[in-house]
């Protein structure tokens, strides 16, 4: 019994050590990547309309009734906002679907156009 212990170990051993091997002789023969980009992307991902020149000035759009979407509150959407877009999956929830319960918004739409124009689709189910 000692003696197959002891075949075990040697045999682990070695394939250990071959293994190590193996993954430094691929290390130095694989070409190098190209430089990774930053993570996460440096330009936030929020909808903002383009920036007038005169800054003093607030674009219509900015204002709280006039914004395609929202931001939700304690993880629900408030009223008059009732389309529940997740940014993970791309993906919109309309009330009475399937997962609208249980879905938790990233951002409220008024209606599915706003939600699609901003890149998101409708859920399957």
């Amino acid at each position: 019994m000692v003696t197959l212990l002891r075949r075990f170990f040697w045999l682990g051993l070695l394939g250990g050590a071959g293994y190590a091997g193996w993954t430094l002789w691929r290390r130095q023969t694989a070409p190098t990547p190209a430089a990774a980009p930053e993570w996460p992307p440096l330009a936030p991902l929020v909808h903002r309309p383009e920036v007038a020149a005169d800054a003093t000035v607030a674009a219509p759009a900015d204002t709280p009734e006039h914004r395609a979407w929202v931001e939700p509150v304690d993880g629900a959407c408030p009223d008059g906002y009732p389309i529940k877009a997740n940014d993970n999956s791309g993906i919109y929830h309309v009330p009475g679907g399937r997962f609208y319960a249980r879905t938790v918004p990233e951002r409220c739409y008024a209606d599915t156009e706003a939600a699609e124009a901003d890149g998101y689709r409708a859920a399957k189910a």
